[in-house]
């Protein structure tokens, strides 16, 4: 008996351990319009996949790229896309900053590189929830680096999304319990197209800048 209980105590924990070389395995890069890896700190423009042709939003009009705008107050700018125009550059900062390239489904800091009149930050991060509209919108004011649950609005990741790409806010740098859920638009009562949760992603790609 005391054999038996040996040999499932060994199987279970073999069971519990990661196979060879997947500790090792690290998550695909992601790649430009142009099949270049995408760069930490260098500058892209986010296009959404309409914008090109096609995509999940053609209801929206031609998307050109994504921006800052003022909705309801002055300060902190809310991420909007807007049409006709390529938007505004932004970086990407993963976890590890250490790390030249941008991967698939690992947590990282999006920042818009423009100053603005606002005293926050232009890296992005989940606004507190909107009752009235019962939309969690993504805001500005974020904090680079510092991963913890302190931080954990700050962010987001980037995920495969058929031929093109997604962006999630499903953070794992913390053991926090935490919302997991796709960034969508949302059109408010003024017309702006707000990046928020949503059930349906926006599909996009990246333009080097």
């Amino acid at each position: 008996m005391k054999i038996d209980f040996l040999a499932f105590a060994f199987l279970v924990a073999l069971s519990t351990q990661p196979l060879l070389g997947a500790a090792d395995a690290s998550p695909e890069q992601v790649v430009d319009t142009f099949g270049k890896k995408l760069r930490a700190g260098s500058n892209y423009y986010i296009v959404p996949v309409s914008a090109i042709g096609g995509g999940p939003y053609p209801e929206h009009g031609i998307l050109g790229g994504l921006a800052l705008t003022s909705i309801g107050q002055m300060c902190p700018l809310d991420v909007v896309a807007v049409k006709k125009y390529q938007g505004l550059p932004l970086t990407f900062t993963p976890i590890d900053p250490k790390k030249g390239v941008v991967r698939v489904s690992s947590d990282l800091n999006i920042q818009f590189s423009t100053k603005t009149k606002c005293p926050q930050s232009t890296v992005w991060q989940l606004d507190h929830f909107d009752a009235k509209t019962g939309q969690w919108f993504v805001t500005t004011g974020g904090v680079l680096g510092n991963p913890g649950w302190q931080t954990l609005r700050n962010w987001f990741k980037i995920e495969k999304y058929k031929v093109d790409y997604k962006l999630r806010y499903c953070p794992t740098v913390s053991t926090y319990r935490h919302l997991c859920k796709d960034v969508g638009l949302y059109v408010d009562e003024y017309g702006n197209n707000r990046l928020a949760l949503s059930d349906i992603p926006i599909k996009v790609r990246f333009q080097k800048a």
